[in-house]
């Protein structure tokens, strides 16, 4: 596990607020938005695979929406920020924040997966 001085060396920025200090980016902004190529969306701190392209659907939101995650690869915690508790995700493997998961989603799970696209990185097939 690397130190928060470490993140800060590793990560820009606006990763490190929205990763490590459970930021949120601005909507319709990130640069995996509208991103349609088929492949794996990884932890960008920590390059642990999350979801599969064939489960991000546009949620008209602002940010990637997935309807699932791969098995194992995210934990889930309740986030009382807000009024509302809301069900934060975070990376299986560094821990490092995503975004929320939301009830009202696409079938078969009923899922959205609303994550940061600054949080994410992506590896084509």
């Amino acid at each position: 596990m690397k130190s928060e001085e470490d993140w800060k060396k590793c990560l820009s920025p606006e990763q490190y607020r929205v990763l490590r200090e459970k930021g949120t980016e601005t909507a319709f902004t990130g640069k995996l938005l509208k991103n349609k190529k088929k492949g794996v969306y990884v932890c960008a701190a920590c390059g642990n695979p999350l979801f599969k392209s064939d489960t991000k659907f546009d949620s008209g939101t602002g940010w990637p929406s997935f309807n699932d995650a791969i098995p194992g690869s995210v934990v889930k915690k309740t986030d009382f920020k807000m009024i509302i508790p809301r069900t934060e995700v975070l990376c299986a493997k560094c821990k490092s924040h995503l975004g929320h998961v939301f009830p009202d989603g696409p079938k078969p799970t009923g899922k959205r997966y609303c994550i940061n696209s600054v949080a994410l990185g992506f590896k084509e097939r």
